[in-house]
């Protein structure tokens, strides 16, 4: 078993000046699931995407945001200790408000890179960069 503490991850990573800094992941290379630590400045936006083959939970660890879902993008407001199941197929953007917005993202792990063409439906989407949200 290995443990961390969310919060201290959260307030040490560092701002490399992208909208999404990833503070942290899950790297165990026998692990089943990936998880993120996501941070986004200030009314930084993740456009919207769909996320076609995994099940995302998303926890809000500090700050608050939107997340816009379905085909309408309808906001719903998160705060700190929000918790969302984002079901596969689900199209969302998340934008953060004006103190910024830290998240953790946990999902079933993501099949190995593999060398070859990408599929036209999966490079549609691939809107942000491997934050998982």
């Amino acid at each position: 078993m290995t443990s961390w503490d969310v919060r201290a991850l959260s307030e040490s990573g560092h701002d490399n000046g992208a909208a999404a800094t990833v503070l942290w992941k899950l790297a165990d290379s026998g692990r089943q699931l990936d998880a993120n630590l996501v941070r986004l400045r200030p009314d930084e936006r993740i456009a919207r995407h769909t996320e076609t083959d995994l099940d995302v939970l998303l926890l809000v660890v500090a700050g608050d945001g939107l997340v816009g879902t379905g085909a309408a993008d309808e906001p719903q407001r998160v705060a700190e200790g929000g918790l969302l199941w984002l079901p596969r197929g689900t199209t969302r953007s998340i934008t953060a408000g004006p103190g910024g917005l830290t998240y953790l993202t946990v999902h079933r792990r993501r099949p190995g890179m593999t060398i070859g063409h990408r599929p036209a439906a999966a490079a549609e989407n691939a809107a942000e960069p491997e934050t998982d949200a």
